[in-house]
């Protein structure tokens, strides 16, 4: 895993282990599982996990399986924790029986994964990194708009504070009735590079009085509320600056949901399917990702999977392989009816 936005050695190992499920694996009785992480994973952890395989004892699936660590709790990418050990990627590479019948399912796909995958000598199960602009929020925008996926009114490819300003300026002429917005670092991941912006109050945005209107936004744009504590105005633009974002309206109404698709693209390039589920938000702003509950409602499963399916394809057609999600918000219309937006 390579993710940089992350600080704390506590997440990110949080992170690593959300892959934990392919523990599952392990039913098939020859198959062989090489789980890394930056710092050794509970026993009792691993034990939950094999007394939820069907018909396999788990001390059997124990032997077949390998938790090797660099045991490093810092918050640099996995990766690159192994990289600059040539000695644990060689124990590795003695773990691996057959290379023709091993690949490497990384959390994501950097350049560090890939050289690790070259490393290792076996195939990776992910996105090339010359897709990795696909991926990120304003590269979603951008796929959004060709592949008719609905989405918020926003701007992309915002990189200072003077292009938020302009960006919310022009949102506000397009639409006045907008109450705050969200501007998210275009490499954030469970809503941790996402702030808030309050925009009641203000005056009607007016042809003429543009400079007004940019004194306005910059005090509003102080007074942002930021989904990590942590951070601060002052840090926040830094990365914004050096990483880019987006800006978009923040959808709000009756009965908010955030809903979810997961689907895969195999190396072959068939788009599959595979799950649904409703997350659970918390956090200052209602962004952080706390957990989920599955299937996502029925109400709107069918619907917010066909948005998703358009974006599957059109991954599949850039040559993109591997395992990605799409969030959704979703509020009931006046007429009852749920209407969902890419998120």
């Amino acid at each position: 895993m390579s993710i940089d936005a992350i600080d704390s050695g506590a997440v990110i190992q949080a992170y690593e282990e959300r892959f934990l499920f392919l523990l599952l694996l392990l039913r098939q009785p020859r198959a062989r599982l090489i789980y890394v992480t930056s710092r050794t994973i509970l026993p009792s952890i691993i034990d939950y996990y094999l007394d939820l395989l069907p018909g396999v004892i788990p001390s059997h699936a124990r032997q077949r399986l390998f938790l090797p660590s660099p045991m490093d709790g810092s918050v640099r990418p996995l990766s690159e924790k192994l990289l600059e050990r040539p000695r644990l990627i060689e124990r590795i590479r003695s773990l691996i029986m057959d290379p023709d019948r091993a690949h490497l399912v990384p959390f994501n796909t950097t350049n560090r994964e890939k050289e690790l995958a070259l490393q290792l000598g076996i195939p990776m199960c992910g996105a090339d990194p010359k897709f990795f602009p696909l991926g990120t929020k304003s590269g979603c925008r951008k796929i959004f708009m060709e592949e008719d996926v609905p989405y918020p009114l926003g701007r992309e490819d915002i990189g200072s504070k003077e292009d938020l300003v302009d960006a919310i300026a022009q949102m506000r002429m397009t639409k006045p009735s907008i109450k705050q917005v969200m501007v998210k670092l275009n490499e954030g991941v469970s809503g941790e590079g996402n702030a808030v912006i309050d925009l009641t109050g203000l005056p009607s945005c007016v042809l003429g009085l543009y400079s007004k209107e940019v004194a306005m936004l910059d005090d509003r744009l102080r007074a942002m509320k930021f989904e990590s504590q942590e951070v601060t105005y002052e840090s926040y633009m830094k990365k914004l600056q050096e990483r880019k974002g987006v800006v978009e309206e923040r959808i709000m109404g009756e009965e908010f949901r955030s809903p979810s698709v997961q689907l895969r693209v195999t190396p072959l390039g068939k788009v599959e399917l595979l799950s649904t589920h409703d997350q659970l938000l918390g956090g200052p702003t209602g962004q952080s990702y706390l957990g989920c509950v599955f299937p996502a409602d029925t109400a709107y499963a069918p619907l917010i999977t066909s948005e998703a399916a358009k974006v599957g394809r059109r991954l599949a057609k850039e040559g993109v392989i591997g395992r990605f999600a799409l969030d959704f918000v979703v509020v009931r219309a006046k007429n009852g009816t749920m209407g969902a937006m890419r998120d």
